[in-house]
């Protein structure tokens, strides 16, 4: 019985730990230069996609975790308010039953753009086994969408989190999943354009030609969560 209760206790000690830990740097990652962009507790720092000091009912904080709340039918894409060049960033998601989003980087905010994958490319987020788009060989979660499709999937199973990571530097991209590089290309050269022309994406002009930019959390009108939201300016 007492061998019994310590089990507990250890592991309740360790959820605890866990918690304590999630959206926190840890002093290596501070030496190093990365930043929080997400504290935990508030949306500071963000906004709707073209509606600066505005972030829709959608989206809300509860126990440490971002989330989308799809009954309040307010959204629109959550978006940083600072912009990036040169960086590494990285983010854990979680996807509901079916559900399909996205990570968008590298936004130009403008009015003549209605939504920020207008101009930013974006690592698919997504149950790649219950949505339709899991069905197309560059929707999947991981891919960088509709451009390349991840040279391995990586993803959890639907309801357990992933890390995705984005490097973006000196026009060299690289997707990461869970800790295994899944997508690397250029950014600045003929291959990209031609990659563009062949996409959902090539009648849209500003689409994938800046370096740097703002990052975008997709409103695709499904529920999903984000959390631990960090950045390094390389």
């Amino acid at each position: 019985m007492k061998k019994f209760i310590l089990t507990c206790s250890l592991m309740a000690m360790g959820i605890v730990t866990l918690a304590q830990t999630a959206n926190t740097l840890t002093s290596k990652e501070k030496k190093e230069g990365y930043q929080l962009l997400f504290d935990g507790t508030t949306l500071k720092g963000w906004h709707a996609y073209n509606k600066p000091g505005t972030v829709g009912t959608s989206w809300s904080v509860t126990n440490g975790e971002i989330g989308f709340d799809v009954t309040k039918k307010d959204g629109g894409d959550l978006t940083t308010d600072q912009e990036f060049e040169n960086y590494d960033f990285s983010v854990d998601w979680k996807i509901s039953p079916k559900g399909n989003s996205g990570i968008i980087f590298n936004v130009t905010e403008d009015a003549k753009y209605h939504s920020s994958y207008n101009t930013g490319p974006e690592m698919q987020v997504l149950d790649s086994d219950g949505h339709p788009d899991g069905k197309i060989f560059n929707h999947r979660a991981g891919d960088l969408y509709d451009l390349i499709h991840s040279s391995k999937e990586t993803a959890k199973p639907v309801g357990e989190w992933n890390t995705a990571r984005i490097v973006n530097n000196r026009g060299l991209l690289q997707l990461y999943l869970n800790g295994e590089k899944v997508v690397e290309t250029r950014y600045d050269d003929e291959n990209w354009k031609k990659m563009i022309a062949g996409s959902k994406f090539k009648n849209m002009p500003g689409f994938g030609v800046n370096m740097k930019g703002r990052i975008s959390l997709q409103d695709h009108g499904n529920p999903v969560w984000f959390r631990n939201i960090k950045i390094k300016k390389l």
